[in-house]
């Protein structure tokens, strides 16, 4: 054993302080940057072919449904984002009103826009909304008055978390790059007060890189609940005057996920996941903490009160289970839905709140709770679909579960999405370029696994830091079942599934028949370096640190490729307007593969980002991976 160790060491050294062979293509102005990306999109048109021209319009199909994705209650109506035929539009619910149209600004600028969110004050006078070329995280934020309909202002870049106050608002800066103005180094966010053309910074002040914070105000519009965050689990939680943030005061802190509810009659309401990792509810009042809803089996998801009851979702197998509660936390009854899906609260004014319902085959219902659940709109796939669930053993004995969507026949083709990691976990929803391959006698599958939020806090550590591997085996597990199973196997995962797919293509090959690489993280030892990569250390851990580098190169996919093994056919794709993830991980990657003569091929797209693209581009990306599955899988068309 000693011996092993000795002759290992130093060719993990060797390979650490290597340079990087291919550290040029981060530079995305780099001209042979720019060939390559030309030169590897048109080798991947060569070889998908005529396929998307035959898919696309039974992908437009279903991304042209009507979906509304984002809802706020306000005195003139309910305002919805709605997408819906290429377009995406702001609306007032009740009376179809159009208040923004993604065509007219697209006209306007003379480009490609994503609509990202909007909010609107309780009164229906001003509505912020932000919006993005090529689908950049980083954008542009207008603010309108409703009643007069002129632009009032224009925020270049883009500002979040505007909560409107009755003489101006308070919003969050996000610094990518330059330094806040107490001089710290970026990533970092700060709170800002703004009345007129005056803004103040009023929180954050003297905190270090990497902390989020957020700011909500309760429904007596008398308090501020500001969220400070550090990774994905630490929270500080802030509470005082509205109008007084120098008298915001630390009221609760947390080394795990936590966030305000709400201040009612006096008593301030936490969700929180202190104790085994499942979430509780407690309250805050006069000094003292008492318990309101205790952990369950479960994971507890979310909570909001709504009048004198308390609605929280449950997530049981990955799907959404509510139940309302007395403010006391006496159960009054379960509210059980028809097939697997999420349901989120999209707002709550405190006497009624909108929640969005989604499934596999179901874009979406909306529904609104007073004293009951109401279904107020739906949209549904009306066909025969299945949605089951099942079980895989991971390496260590772990129960990985997995929904398993089918059609009318099964031909023996599976298309398997994974995530697995930043405490996200993976529910129900609907993927409109999905549905044809289902038409076609595929199956579809989702994974629920370690590093998600799935089955609680202890969930999301399982699958972190040096316990990553768990990911990986745990995906391995579910594949090998298919595989097992008689099918043929596509894996695919997006961003930090990028980073799954990758490092399960490198370390086992043999379970997969083609895989779908997307906006990835790849390069383990040098994420932290690019774009926003630092504030990602405390879920992957730091690369600079010696015992975090260790783990680190020992799955880091850049660094793992074996020239010996038999890799399947591969898509990486991303797009050069991610300012999240930078694309130099897919550049780096595929060229590696590409040099040691891997079936790799390389889709890069010119106007999309981290965050997504206009429609029409978006609908190309996902015929695009849709032909690539079918080819690869041998899918009858």
């Amino acid at each position: 054993m000693s011996d092993t160790l000795i002759n290992v060491k130093p060719i993990i050294l060797m390979v650490i302080l290597m340079e990087d062979p291919y550290i040029w293509m981060e530079n995305l102005t780099d001209e042979r940057v720019l060939k390559f990306v030309n030169e590897e999109n048109t080798r991947f048109r060569e070889f998908i072919g005529e396929l998307p021209d035959r898919l696309i319009d039974k992908v437009k199909k279903y991304y042209y449904l009507p979906n509304i994705v984002e809802a706020h209650i306000t005195k003139k109506g309910t305002f919805v984002k709605v997408n819906k035929s290429g377009k995406q539009i702001i609306k007032v619910l009740e009376t179809n009103e159009v208040i923004i149209n993604s065509e007219i600004l697209e006209k306007e600028l003379k480009d490609e826009i994503l609509l990202q969110s909007f909010t609107v004050d309780e009164d229906g006078k001003r509505l912020a909304y932000n919006f993005s070329i090529g689908g950049s995280d980083e954008g542009i934020t207008r603010v309108i008055d409703l009643e007069s309909g002129k632009l009032v202002e224009e925020i270049k870049p883009s500002l979040w978390n505007i909560t409107f106050l009755e003489d101006g608002y308070y919003f969050a800066r996000f610094y990518r790059k330059e330094k806040t103005p107490d001089g710290i180094d970026a990533p970092a966010e700060r709170i800002f007060l703004k009345k007129g053309k005056e803004e103040k910074m009023v929180f954050g002040e003297g905190l270090g890189s990497g902390y989020f914070m957020s700011i909500q105000k309760t429904k007596d519009k008398k308090h501020a609940l500001v969220t400070l965050s550090f990774g994905w689990n630490k929270n500080d939680i802030y509470f005082g005057p509205l109008l007084e943030p120098e008298k915001w005061k630390k009221v609760y802190s947390s080394e795990v996920p936590a966030h305000p509810i709400e201040y009612v009659n006096e008593k301030l309401y936490i969700y929180t996941r202190e104790g085994k990792g499942l979430g509780k509810v407690i309250a805050l009042e006069n000094g003292e903490t008492r318990e309101i809803i205790p952990e369950g089996e479960f994971p507890l998801e979310w909570v909001i009160i709504v009048k004198d009851k308390i609605l929280a979702a449950y997530l049981v197998h990955a799907s959404s289970l509510l139940k309302v509660f007395t403010l006391d936390g006496e159960l009054i009854e379960e509210i059980k839905f028809d097939m697997p899906g999420q349901v989120y609260p999209l707002d709550n004014n405190g006497k009624t709140a909108i929640l969005r319902y989604e499934s596999f085959t179901i874009p979406y219902r909306l529904y609104k709770f007073d004293d009951n659940l109401e279904l107020i709109d739906e949209v549904k796939i009306e066909w025969h679909f299945t949605v089951n669930e099942d079980f895989a053993t991971s390496k260590d004995g772990t129960k990985i579960h997995y929904f398993i969507v089918r059609g009318e026949k099964d031909e023996k083709k599976a298309w398997v999405f994974g995530y697995g990691g930043f405490n996200i976990s993976l529910k129900p929803r609907f993927f409109p370029h999905v549905i044809p391959f289902i038409e076609m006698g595929g199956t579809f599958a989702m994974a629920n696994l370690r590093g998600g939020s799935e089955y609680g806090e202890e969930w999301h550590k399982a699958g972190m830091r040096e316990n990553k591997q768990n990911v990986f085996d745990d995906f391995i597990a579910v594949l090998e079942k298919l595989k097992e199973e008689d099918y043929k196997v596509a894996a695919w995962g997006r961003s930090n599934g990028g980073l799954l797919v990758s490092t399960v293509l490198v370390q086992r090959p043999d379970v997969m028949d083609a895989a779908l690489i997307g906006y990835p993280v790849i390069d383990m030892l040098r994420f932290h370096k690019l774009y926003i990569g630092s504030v990602w250390v405390p879920e992957y851990g730091n690369p600079d640190d010696p015992r975090d580098r260790e783990f680190l190169l020992k799955y880091s996919p850049y660094h793992n490729i074996d020239p010996t093994k038999k890799y399947p056919p591969t898509l990486i794709y991303t797009g050069l307007h991610d300012d999240r993830v930078h694309p130099g991980h897919a550049l780096k990657f595929a060229k590696r593969l590409r040099d040691m003569g891997a079936p790799v091929y390389l889709r890069v797209e010119t106007k999309s980002g981290h965050m997504g693209a206009s429609p029409e581009t978006r609908i190309r990306e996902l015929a695009d991976m849709l032909s690539f599955v079918v080819k690869t899988l041998e899918v009858k068309v």
